[in-house]
């Protein structure tokens, strides 16, 4: 998500410093490249590339390796800058990176195929977990959404940000979103918001954002009773239904921890996807 154009916009619009880069051989474009860049202490600049570059396919190793000079070589920021690259690659498929120093270890994260059918899916998922889903998806009265809703989204962002208050911990500012979508040329096909209503009331919720054939999971909330009952769940089986129909191919569940942040790792662990533990930050 963080090479998609509509996250650059995203950042532009609180005022980030972004710059793409496009890399030719001759005629063929090889690599795109999204920076998010900052001063510190005034004179230093770091520019920083998360999950890309973006590669054409079949590109050899030395190929890439020359990107990434060129890149470092080309970006307009001050004599003095510190140009980081986090690619979307495994540590052991990083051979391009064997001449850059790595200054931080790998972000790990859990993908869902979407390709396969949900029969298969549902196999996959943890025993206890699809018990769960089971138990919660037979409950007769409460009724499960999944649509592309400005206002529940708005609705979500207010939750989002009393629980940031209460648990004390940051993320990326909750106008981002609002920017991400404002920012897509469909926005009505750039987010999702999946929640569970019990009664009159809303017990849980997630929201997604999309993009290209890729949904990642952005922020949830839930209540003592939606906690209880399980309602994540449901609403996860359910997001992935409806990215299925939207022909998305991959759910990013994002962040796993299970030192720090055991409960949802193994939420997101639960669902039998594919985790993928990335190269790490390279200088």
């Amino acid at each position: 998500m963080q090479q998609a154009w509509a996250y650059g916009e995203a950042l532009k619009a609180m005022d980030v410093v972004i710059h793409r880069a496009m890399v030719w051989e001759g005629e063929r474009l090889v690599a795109v490249a999204q920076f998010m860049c900052r001063r510190v202490l005034g004179y230093l600049s770091i520019a920083s590339c998360t999950r890309g570059p973006v590669w054409a396919p079949g590109l050899g190793v030395a190929q890439r390796q020359q990107v990434y000079g060129l890149l470092r070589k080309s970006l307009p920021l001050s004599r003095l800058k510190v140009v980081l690259f986090s690619p979307d690659v495994a540590l052991n498929e990083a051979d391009e990176l064997s001449g850059l120093a790595r200054v931080m270890t790998g972000y790990s994260t859990v993908l869902l195929d979407l390709t396969k059918p949900l029969s298969t899916l549902k196999t996959e998922l943890d025993g206890k977990w699809r018990n769960r889903l089971v138990k919660v998806l037979g409950h007769e009265k409460i009724r499960f959404h999944v649509l592309p809703s400005r206002k529940r989204c708005d609705w979500l962002l207010g939750k989002e940000i009393d629980q940031r208050e209460a648990k004390k911990f940051h993320g990326l500012p909750v106008e981002f979103v609002r920017h991400y979508i404002d920012a897509s040329s469909d926005p009505a096909q750039a987010f999702a918001v999946a929640y569970a209503e019990l009664g009159k009331n809303t017990i849980a919720a997630m929201l997604f954002l999309v993009h290209g054939r890729v949904a990642s999971y952005h922020m949830g909330w839930a209540d003592t009773e939606g906690r209880q009952l399980n309602a994540h769940n449901a609403l996860l089986w359910q997001a992935m239904t409806y990215f299925q129909d939207l022909q998305i191919e991959v759910l990013d569940l994002g962040g796993v921890n299970t030192h720090d942040l055991p409960g949802i790792s193994r939420f997101k662990l639960g669902t039998g996807g594919a985790v993928l533990t990335l190269a790490g930050t390279y200088f």
